[in-house]
């Protein structure tokens, strides 16, 4: 065991064979997968639920909170829950691995539900600003002191800047999330550099975006408003294999990490990722030509003051 917690991880849909997004996970599942984290030293993570129909979403969240007042090792690591989606763009590219028939346009009512799912424990929304009409989830979600974050999206810079006016704080893995082809120079994640007032997160696995990409990333919005997420879902800490899943997609991960659906025939997106925190520590440091103190700030410090931990 580590002598002392090093990674505070944003995005964690699942990791040690648990996957947060399964309807029946167990609470034992829960704190095997915890246990491990600590382990490899991490504090906290925010437990992820993606996109799924509303009802769905609502019971996945109320397990989290059930593993939690069950399992003292879950409630120590588990510090709040991510909720990524539904309000999301359902076009291709942008909506990623989260499945096209639950995504929807953004509702106070909806969000309410899903809040109390989580028994106030909801510390970040991903949504996408152009599916926000009047931002008026964007701004519900700021009174509530729920930190509101751009994902899965593509929105003009000016309902970029909408969104920022309505409370709009952050950008979900920033570099992912999109097309791969897309306008060489007024794209979404030119324009999401372009807003000083966002910190971003990035999946920095070297799958997800080339170490040299994000390098400029890093350099552009500079390291006091970026931090790295795992994006993690089961697989991660175990390895390679084809009987993974991600809520209902069963999910292969290859020699090199790299995640896919199994059942998509054509697959063009990466389903989460298989990386822990630490292997990304281990792993990135050196490409990214960053500092223990830099990859501290990255991995530890950053995210936890976005916590406000």
């Amino acid at each position: 065991m580590v002598a002392h917690p090093q990674f505070i991880d944003l995005q964690n849909n699942g990791c040690f064979g648990a996957d947060f997004n399964r309807v029946g996970i167990s609470t034992a599942a829960f704190e095997t997968a915890c246990t491990a984290l600590r382990n490899i030293g991490v504090e906290n993570i925010l437990a992820t639920i993606i996109t799924e129909d509303i009802d769905v979403m609502k019971q996945l969240l109320g397990q989290v909170i059930s593993a939690r007042n069950e399992s003292g090792i879950t409630r120590d690591i588990i510090a709040g829950v991510h909720i990524e989606g539904p309000f999301i763009n359902e076009r291709n590219g942008y909506v990623g691995a989260h499945p096209v028939h639950a995504v929807r346009v953004a509702s106070v009512e909806q969000m309410k539900q899903l809040l109390d799912a989580a028994n106030g424990l909801t510390r970040i929304v991903t949504l996408a600003p152009e599916r926000d009409p009047d931002m008026k989830v964007t701004k519900f979600l700021a009174d509530q002191r729920v930190i509101v974050s751009a994902g899965h999206c593509d929105p003009t810079l000016d309902q970029l800047k909408q969104g920022v006016d309505a409370g709009l704080r952050m950008f979900t893995h920033l570099g992912n999330g999109c097309p791969r082809e897309m306008n060489r120079h007024d794209n979404i994640i030119q324009r999401a550099l372009s807003m000083k007032e966002l910190s971003a997160g990035f999946i920095a696995d070297g799958v997800h975006i080339p170490y040299f990409a994000l390098c400029n990333y890093l350099q552009s919005i500079g390291l006091d408003r970026a931090f790295i997420v795992t994006d993690s879902m089961a697989a991660a800490g175990l390895g390679p294999g084809d009987n993974y899943t991600l809520g209902k997609q069963r999910v292969s991960v290859d020699e090199r990490g790299v995640t896919r659906s199994i059942d998509d025939p054509d697959p063009t997106h990466f389903v989460a990722s298989a990386a822990t925190s630490k292997m990304i520590h281990d792993n990135a440091q050196e490409p990214l030509g960053l500092s223990d103190d830099q990859m501290d700030a990255l991995m530890y410090h950053n995210p936890k003051r976005i916590l406000g931990l």
